[in-house]
């Protein structure tokens, strides 16, 4: 049940960042601007960390998992299943953004999309492969500096929420028009299937560079910042 209770609470987790994040960029984009679209993706971030970091970490992010088994922080069993969750809830809740969106006469997903990352013709500010590609290992990298320090054993752990949340809101303010960021292959995989052609074809960029970003930051986190860091 226990185990039950980890995988569920990924799912809603991941549910509730891509609902929130790409849903305000699709119902309400035009009216907040890349600054609200990133403030909804951090917020939704910093109050699911409340909300289910006690029961499964909150990790709702395929990127993060990887991290933190590299860490050694969790089974490969519980990472793979973890992962699994987070692609299951990212897509329940694109189909989700899509049927609210069907509701406005005016929408149109070839052309308004649901909040899918791109590169070269697909990115927000027309930016290449290689910028994309630099900008979410290096994205990633940073959101999971971000959490291996709030998370650490000598941080006050209470405020874990408030850096993690805050650190994805300065990362979408950069990313946005870049590739749309994504820091989360789960967020970008929901979106890509529902929106489809190069938002499906380009989507390795947004699998690979993030867990590369995670990767490196949890490797450089266990042998130089943290290499005595406790298990979870």
């Amino acid at each position: 049940m226990e185990n039950l209770k980890k995988y569920v609470a990924e799912l809603l987790g991941t549910f509730v960042l891509v609902f929130i994040g790409t849903g305000s960029a699709v119902f309400a984009g035009q009216y907040i601007g890349f600054a609200g679209i990133s403030l909804a993706f951090g917020l939704a971030v910093l109050v699911m960390v409340y909300t289910i970091g006690p029961i499964s970490g909150c990790h709702i992010n395929p990127a993060i998992t990887v991290a933190m088994l590299i860490a050694g922080k969790i089974k490969s069993k519980d990472a793979t299943i973890y992962i699994i969750m987070q692609c299951l809830g990212a897509i329940i809740a694109s189909a989700l953004v899509l049927a609210i969106a069907l509701g406005n006469a005016n929408f149109d997903i070839t052309v308004d999309g649901l909040g899918q990352n791109g590169y070269g013709d697909q990115s927000p500010g027309k930016y290449s492969l290689a910028a994309g590609v630099i900008a979410e290992v290096i994205l990633t990298f940073i959101f999971l500096l971000v959490i291996f320090g709030a998370t650490s054993k000598n941080a006050p752990r209470m405020f874990a929420g408030i850096a993690i949340g805050l650190s994805l809101v300065i990362i979408h303010l950069v990313g946005i028009p870049i590739t749309g960021t994504s820091v989360n292959p789960a967020r970008s995989l929901g979106p890509a299937i529902f929106v489809g052609g190069p938002a499906l074809t380009q989507l390795w960029v947004f699998i690979l560079a993030p867990i590369t970003g995670a990767a490196i930051a949890a490797l450089l986190w266990k042998y130089l910042f943290e290499p005595g860091a406790e298990k979870t």
